[in-house]
C-alpha cells in the first residue's frame, strides 16, 4: 500500500508559502509556511501533521492490540506533542510525546500499561519516527 501527499513552495522561506495536499482530499492545498511553523500564524505545518499522523496511528494500533487482548475502549483520546529544536546549524524534530486517555471502564490498569507500551512501540509511524518517543497514557473509568 503507498499513500500519497504532496506539497508546492513558492517564493523565499520567510517571505514565501506553500499548500500541502493528500490523495484522499482531506487536506486541499491546505496553506503552510515559516509564518504557520514558526511564529504561530495561520496555516499548517509538517509537526503539526506528524502529530495528527502519530496520534491516529497509535490509536489504531493501540484499538487493535487491545482487541487482540479481549478489550474495547470506549473512546481513546490521543494527543501527540511535536517537537522541533534548532541543533547546530539546522532544525531537528527531536520528540514526540503521546498523551492517551481511554475509557474503558472494568479495565485492569497493568493490562492496559503493558498493551499501550506495545502500541507506542509498534504502531508504524512510532517506528518511522527516529525521534525520541514518549507517552503518558492513563485510563479513564
Amino acid at each position: 500500500m503507498i499513500k500519497n501527499a504532496s506539497a508546492v513552495w513558492q517564493g523565499g522561506i520567510k517571505d514565501g508559502g506553500g499548500t500541502i495536499s493528500t490523495e484522499s482530499g482531506v487536506l486541499k492545498e491546505a496553506p503552510y509556511g515559516f509564518n504557520a511553523r514558526f511564529e504561530g500564524g495561520k496555516g499548517t505545518n509538517p509537526e503539526e501533521l506528524i502529530g495528527a499522523a502519530h496520534a491516529g496511528c497509535f490509536s489504531m494500533a493501540l484499538s487493535l492490540m487491545l482487541g487482540d487482548a479481549g478489550m474495547v475502549a470506549e473512546r481513546i483520546d490521543t494527543k501527540a506533542a511535536v517537537t522541533l529544536e534548532k541543533i547546530g546549524d539546522g532544525f531537528t524534530i527531536t520528540a514526540s510525546h503521546l498523551t492517551v486517555v481511554v475509557k474503558m471502564p472494568g479495565a485492569d490498569a497493568t493490562k492496559f500499561a503493558e498493551i499501550a507500551a506495545k502500541a507506542k512501540a509498534g504502531c508504524p509511524v512510532s517506528k518511522l519516527l527516529t525521534a525520541t518517543i514518549t507517552m503518558d497514557a492513563r485510563l479513564e473509568a
